[in-house]
């Protein structure tokens, strides 16, 4: 059977994990003990902490970590009282999310699944979801709000980091504009190309309307967000805002 793309993500993430990649280091025991002092933040992009209001209180909350593998905020949300319960491709990542747990003492529930096909949960079955940016790894971002939407329970929370248009426009420097959008390099070669040289694993480029309005056409509604860069790079030294993180709730 062929390989898809979301494999090809899958092993180059565990591959980056192993090289010791930026997010998949699980946080340590003093972040935890901090945590659970009430002193904390978490990110959904780069740099800008989440605020605290987003969340709404965690306490006995039934969280879903929406490819948030990696022992970063999981533990965080576990000091704060959250049932948490994380979806990754990665299994690297769920490594991570099991140590941590199993360090710090508490239980999480992990779950090895690809985004692009339907949850492997029960519909309403979550309070919050947290999703770091990664739907620049998968093509069909309305099928990932749909589905959010589907096992959130009325009123619950979703908050997403998302990676917009921008990154894909420019050349390895930051400086020249060289891709015409959208960037999708299943339909590209030249574009896929481009991913191979830089290690970059199998990355589509997605409108402010497929974030935004998808999330409206699913059932959201949009309650805050915010811009932030990507923390590295001309783009960020430009202070050009890459990034996009918003709070929605399920009707």
């Amino acid at each position: 059977m062929e390989k898809s793309y979301t494999d090809t993500n899958a092993e180059t993430i565990d591959r980056w994990v192993e090289e010791g990649w930026e997010w998949g280091v699980p946080i340590d025991h003093s972040t935890f003990e901090n945590a659970k002092n009430g002193v904390w933040d978490v990110l959904l992009t780069p740099t800008r902490p989440v605020p605290h209001e987003w969340f709404g209180g965690l306490r006995g909350k039934r969280l879903l970590g929406l490819a948030s593998g990696g022992g970063q905020q999981m533990p965080v949300f576990a000091a704060l009282g959250a049932e948490c319960t994380v979806m990754d491709y990665s299994q690297r990542q769920l490594d991570s999310e099991v140590a941590a747990a199993r360090r710090e003492g508490y239980s999480i529930r992990t779950v090895r699944g690809d985004m692009t096909k339907r949850f492997p949960f029960e519909d309403g079955e979550f309070d919050l979801i947290f999703h770091p940016v990664s739907n620049c790894y998968i093509k069909d971002v309305l099928h990932v709000w749909r589905e959010c939407a589907r096992v959130l329970k009325p009123g619950g929370r979703l908050l997403s980091g998302t990676d917009h248009f921008v990154n894909y426009l420019v050349d390895d420097d930051e400086e020249r504009i060289i891709n015409r959008l959208p960037f999708d390099p299943l339909a590209d070669p030249e574009q896929m190309a481009q991913l191979i040289k830089n290690d970059c694993g199998v990355q589509f480029s997605h409108t402010l309307e497929e974030q935004i309005t998808g999330q409206l056409r699913a059932g959201f509604t949009l309650l805050d967000l915010y811009e932030d860069t990507n923390g590295s790079g001309r783009l960020h030294e430009l202070n050009v805002p890459t990034m996009l993180a918003m709070l929605s709730v399920k009707k």
